[in-house]
């Protein structure tokens, strides 16, 4: 699987159907589809973007989406394209593949529906021209990151979780990982940030966490307020990350992406991050949580990060209400390389 930064053809993405996405009045859905409508069209600055929208949705959905996006209709249950979707890899030959996960609502969670959705990787396959390659793995787009020469993030509570794989264990786990989209070596973490651990959480997604700028960096979403329980979470990660190695063998630099200042919504503590942003070519498409001298140093690590890309900023607010963020609702498609 090539990295995040490698070359892409293209976006894929899901416009938000009804449910607690776009909430229950008019207000909510309007807020829901702005956003998504807003992140699409910041990718569009930079390459083209699929979006897959409900035919129920098709009319409503033309009036947020610029006419530059290419729409393809299939029904349903949500929109987190990078859970649903497929994972993109390359052959030696250059052949595109998408590896089909099997999704089952982040773990069989009793407030999730998927039936619809765990259509949406052969659909988006079908529709690339990539070979599909089935997987009997319950896991997510936002459960791994791989760095595009053999090392894949994950964590624990993820992966191993008795709601998507009751009989895995780590060595299942990776042999999967290896033979679906050629990792050789895997990093686990412990767990996830402590939102993503509540009800409607994923239990632990890795794109909430950490990724790589590059083989051999690491971005690290850090919390520094002690009064916030993800203040021990990240450091507990960084300790792990600190003594790991990749598939070549080297340790680690680590980039911090502090948190932004805010701790609670009337949820509970948050999990606002920077990590959660998407590189696509020339440029970063990143969270913003409406904190200037926050948001601006983030912006300022993300270009340092990946030199020569633009970094345009969304504000994600309504995307973490709703369970993500800017990664979680994208996918990119690579681009062959023969």
């Amino acid at each position: 699987m090539p990295a995040e930064t490698a070359a892409q053809y293209c976006v894929w993405m899901a416009f938000p159907v009804s449910g607690y996405t776009l909430g229950d009045d008019t207000a909510s859905a309007d807020e829901a589809r702005r956003t998504w409508a807003a992140v699409a069209n910041a990718i569009a600055e930079f390459e083209p973007v699929r979006m897959v929208v409900d035919p129920q949705e098709r009319v409503v959905a033309a009036r947020y989406l610029s006419a530059e996006i290419e729409v393809l209709e299939a029904p349903l249950d949500d929109s987190w394209m990078r859970d649903i979707g497929p994972s993109f890899v390359q052959g030696d030959d250059g052949q595109l593949g998408a590896v089909d996960w099997i999704f089952n609502g982040w773990g069989a969670q009793s407030w999730a529906t998927w039936g619809k959705d765990a259509q949406i990787g052969r659909f988006v396959a079908a529709a690339s021209g990539a070979d599909e390659i089935s997987s009997m793995l319950v896991q997510e787009g936002g459960g791994f990151h791989v760095d595009g020469e053999g090392t894949a993030l994950v964590t624990q509570t993820v992966q191993l979780d008795p709601g998507r794989n009751p009989y895995a264990d780590r060595a299942r786990v990776e042999a999967e990982l290896a033979r679906t989209i050629g990792v050789t070596h895997t990093i686990w973490l412990p767990r996830g940030l402590t939102r993503d651990q509540q009800r409607y959480g994923t239990r632990g997604h890795i794109d909430m966490v950490a990724t790589f700028a590059e083989p051999g960096v690491v971005l690290l979403h850090v919390q520094n307020n002690p009064a916030h329980p993800d203040y021990a979470i990240t450091r507990e990660v960084r300790g792990v990350l600190e003594v790991a190695r990749d598939a070549a063998g080297r340790t680690l630099r680590i980039i911090e992406l502090p948190a932004p200042a805010t701790l609670t919504d009337e949820e509970g503590f948050v999990d606002y991050n920077y990590v959660n942003h998407l590189v696509v070519n020339g440029g970063v498409v990143a969270c913003s949580f409406g904190e200037v001298d926050a948001d601006r140093a983030a912006e300022d690590i993300l270009a340092a990060a990946y030199p020569g890309r633009r970094v345009v900023a969304v504000d994600a607010r309504p995307l973490f209400a709703r369970g993500g963020g800017i990664h979680c609702i994208t996918q990119q498609q690579p681009s062959m390389s023969v």
